[in-house]
């Protein structure tokens, strides 16, 4: 009769000590994005996976998230953060003109999504927050709000509906990510996405 040995515990990583949870949590979230990132396809964030990733036994992921659909709902939160930051950061490096933030927020917006394809498809996909169902799209509309407001204050903008033409923008350049996602290799002009955004934020043509 042969025998089966029982499967040995990853050794790669220590025991965490006591107040190390947080690191772990930490730990088994990268991996969970790494996994996403390396093969575009969310079906390869498993449990076992991901253990196997940090190098720790699948049940210790238990005591920070309860199972693997959290595992991929804590993956998409830390997108939309990532995706916030990286607009604020265009917005705030674009200089005094209201015009070129919202431009650089916009392009910073599809960046983001050419640079991240596999996290943005899960964001926008079929993953819904139980605790923030405006989380799609929302931090992003709420910065081009802003911006779009401070180009009506400057005269830069006609806008009279800043939130209805916000979130025009934003399913605007969804769909250019879209677009830039499923045609890669097609020559878009390389200010498509400020031909995009003017319209659509009814910029004022100088």
């Amino acid at each position: 009769m042969t025998v089966v040995a029982p499967a040995r515990r990853n050794r790669d990583r220590p025991r965490s000590r006591r107040g190390e949870g947080v690191r772990l949590r930490a730990e088994i979230l990268a991996a969970a994005t790494e996994l996403l990132d390396a093969s575009g396809d969310e079906r390869a964030v498993t449990l076992r996976a991901v253990a196997r990733r940090v190098g720790i036994a699948a049940p210790s992921i238990y005591p920070h998230f309860p199972d693997r659909p959290a595992i991929v709902l804590a993956v998409a939160r830390q997108g939309f953060a990532e995706l916030g930051g990286r607009i604020r950061s265009a917005t705030g490096s674009a200089g005094d003109d209201p015009r070129a933030r919202l431009i650089g927020a916009c392009r910073a917006y599809v960046d983001f999504a050419d640079r991240r394809p596999a996290r943005y498809r899960l964001m926008f996909g079929r993953v819904h927050d139980p605790e923030d169902p405006t989380a799609v799209g929302g931090e992003a509309v709420r910065i081009l709000t802003e911006t779009l407001t401070d180009c009506v204050a400057a005269g830069r903008s006609t806008s009279t509906d800043l939130r209805a033409d916000a979130i025009s923008l934003w399913v605007g350049l969804h769909g250019l990510a879209h677009q830039h996602a499923v045609a890669a290799l097609y020559p878009w002009p390389p200010d498509i996405v400020r031909r995009v955004a003017a319209p659509l934020s009814r910029l004022v043509v100088t």
